[in-house]
């Protein structure tokens, strides 16, 4: 895998994590700690991407 495959496939869970996080941030009653989760990894995801480029 090359780094720009790398790169864009982190991209990718990254957009997905997003999703998630607006997601669960619709419900009446969302479930803050999982958003910080999900927030914590995005973090971690954008940290590897901007290791790449």
């Amino acid at each position: 895998m090359t780094a720009e495959e790398k790169r864009d496939s982190l991209k990718k869970e990254h957009e997905e994590l997003s999703r998630l996080v607006e997601q669960e941030e619709q419900y009446p009653s969302p479930n803050q700690f999982y958003i910080s989760e999900l927030k914590k990894k995005k973090l971690q995801l954008k940290e590897q991407i901007e290791g790449i480029s």
